[in-house]
């Protein structure tokens, strides 16, 4: 069964975002871009890194560059359970 989204940003895990510049095969003077998402783990980005390989190779595209960021949306010291109770006249 997959982890949802949210067991595995408790567990570490941080939204990477990665723009892949490549040349068109038959063109190769242009350059064109790719959008990837996926959660990963930082510093080491095992998923980028293997979606990296994928792309050199089965994709024809060459890359040029790739640009990513990384986000982690929960840290252990902003998750916290609340409970209470408001009385409202």
């Amino acid at each position: 069964m997959t982890p949802s989204e949210t067991e595995l940003m408790l567990k570490g895990y941080g939204l990477t975002t990665a723009e892949f510049f490549y040349h068109l095969p038959d063109y190769t003077h242009v350059l064109n871009s790719y959008i990837w998402q996926d959660y990963d783990l930082a510093p080491d980005h095992p998923k980028l890194f293997e979606f990296v390989e994928f792309w050199q190779k089965e994709i024809d595209g060459p890359l040029h560059s790739v640009r990513f960021s990384h986000r982690k949306m929960i840290s252990a010291g902003e998750w916290q359970n609340q409970v209470g109770e408001f009385t409202l006249h």
